[in-house]
C-alpha cells in the first residue's frame, strides 16, 4: 500500500513561485533550501522544480485553496480569469491556471490552505478506483454532478478530486505528487515507468494508467 510524501509544483522562475506559494498555502520558505516550502507535518511539504519548459496548454492538475480574499492572492501576482458563485479561478504569476480560490472567513482559515488536490480525467470512475486501490481506501462517486474523490489516503492531507475533460493529457503534468511505496507494484497494477532510480536521482518516476506524473520513493528503513 502506498503513502503520500508530498507534493511538487514546477516554475521556470523558482523563486518568484516560491515566493507566491508559500504565502498562498500558508508554508514557510526552508532557509537553506529555498525551494522546499513546510508546513506543521511533513505532508504539507511542497517542492518548488525549476524547469527549462514553459507553460504551453492549461493544466490537468490544480489546486484548490481556502483563501481569506481574492485579492490577497492577485497582491501576490496572481490573475483573475474567471469568477463562479462558489470560487474564482485564477493564474499563478507564470500565467497557468493552476489554482481555485474558495473564500472563508478568515476566522476559520486555516494555517495550510490546500482544500484538494484536482485532476483532470478521461474517465474519472476509472482512475479514481485505480488511485484508490493503491491507496487501499475508497473511491466516492458523484454521477450527477460528474466527479470522483478519495480521502482519507495515508498521509494524504486533503481529498484527491478526479473531474472529467474531453481533451487527452499532452504534456507533462505541472504539478505531480511523492509517494511512499514498490514501484513494483504500481507498474503491477499498470502504471508506466518513466525513468528508474539511477546516479542521479534516488527515486522512480512513473505515469498512472491516464499519464498522470508521480513519483515513488522506497519506504524509511524502520530502525
Amino acid at each position: 500500500m502506498a503513502a503520500f510524501k508530498d507534493l511538487c509544483i514546477d516554475a521556470v522562475d523558482a523563486d518568484r513561485a516560491a515566493a507566491f506559494w508559500s504565502q498562498a498555502l500558508g508554508l514557510s520558505r526552508d532557509a537553506d533550501r529555498g525551494g522546499r516550502l513546510t508546513g506543521a507535518v511533513p505532508e504539507q511539504t511542497v517542492w518548488i522544480n525549476a524547469v527549462p519548459e514553459p507553460v504551453t496548454v492549461k493544466q490537468r492538475v490544480h489546486l484548490d485553496l481556502f483563501v481569506a480574499a481574492v485579492e490577497d492572492l492577485v497582491d501576490l501576482g496572481a490573475r483573475v480569469l474567471n469568477v463562479t458563485p462558489d470560487w474564482t479561478v485564477l493564474a499563478d504569476p507564470e500565467g497557468s491556471g493552476e489554482l481555485c480560490a474558495f473564500v472563508r472567513d478568515p476566522a476559520e482559515l486555516p494555517t495550510y490552505r490546500v482544500a484538494e488536490v484536482v485532476v483532470d480525467a478521461a474517465d474519472h470512475v476509472a482512475i479514481s478506483r485505480w488511485w484508490a486501490e493503491r491507496f487501499g481506501v475508497s473511491a466516492t462517486h458523484d454521477q450527477e454532478r460528474g466527479f470522483s474523490w478519495i480521502k482519507g489516503a495515508p498521509g494524504m492531507p486533503w481529498p484527491l478530486v478526479f473531474q472529467p475533460v474531453p481533451e487527452p493529457k499532452t504534456v507533462k503534468n505541472r504539478i505531480h505528487w511523492d509517494l511512499w511505496g514498490t514501484t513494483e507494484d504500481f507498474l503491477a497494477a499498470g502504471a508506466r515507468l518513466q525513468r528508474a532510480h539511477d546516479h542521479e536521482i534516488d527515486w522512480d518516476v512513473l505515469e498512472d494508467p491516464e499519464g498522470n506524473d508521480f513519483c515513488v520513493f522506497a519506504p524509511p528503513a524502520v530502525p
